[in-house]
């Protein structure tokens, strides 16, 4: 299979020299982008982490979510499953300064706009035999918002965690695929996890 991989939290700049990110590592998307390569096979893993890629990837650098959905869009027809598993930023501001932002006494506000649902793009660009797997942090109702989001973004597979999972060694995830009941997979590591989700990824394509 080729695989497309995305990881990481995306960087939002307000000016050239401050951004709005989040606490996503991109552990875990590298953790799917290792198992995929064990597994024999082809990856593209479009990132941005500050993590080394690992060696034999096409590997596709990026900052912000505008990067990360032109890469999306550029590899997306070439691939037999997407997952998304960076922590793309929903919003991101309407207009960054060209300048470095001086410091005032003043408050400062600063205006965003949503960015591009890549997922749900993804979710209604696919075709028949592709397998688009999404994540989803939940702080509350984490089944009801996570089967919500697999449903009306089109998508093959979700997986579920808390914000406890943000830079933990070991984590709780919960997977659900069209048409089944959810899988708990209970105090893994990353490694482990991205193990079990690549095997029910595959069982998807058979």
């Amino acid at each position: 299979m080729r695989f497309l991989i995305t990881a990481g939290g995306t960087r939002e700049y307000i000016d050239p020299v401050r951004f709005i990110t989040n606490a996503s590592s991109g552990r875990m998307g590298y953790a799917l982008t290792r198992a995929a390569q064990k597994a024999g096979h082809k990856v593209t893993l479009i990132s941005a982490s500050d993590l080394q890629p690992p060696v034999g990837v096409e590997f596709v650098g990026v900052d912000s979510a505008a990067e990360m959905f032109g890469a999306v869009k550029k590899y997306f027809t070439r691939c037999d499953c997407l997952i998304m598993a960076a922590a793309v930023a929903d919003y991101t501001p309407a207009r960054p300064a060209k300048a470095k932002i001086r410091k005032t006494n003043k408050p400062l506000a600063i205006k965003l706009k949503p960015t591009v649902d890549i997922l749900k793009w993804a979710g209604k660009h696919k075709k028949k035999n592709q397998v688009v797997v999404g994540f989803a942090l939940e702080d509350k109702n984490l089944r009801a918002n996570a089967g919500k989001k697999l449903k009306e973004k089109n998508l093959d597979m979700i997986i579920a965690n808390t914000p406890a999972a943000i830079g933990a060694d070991k984590s709780t995830v919960q997977i659900k695929t069209s048409g089944s009941p959810w899988t708990k997979i209970e105090n893994a590591t990353k490694v482990a996890s991205a193990k079990r989700i690549l095997h029910l990824v595959e069982k998807l394509q058979r």
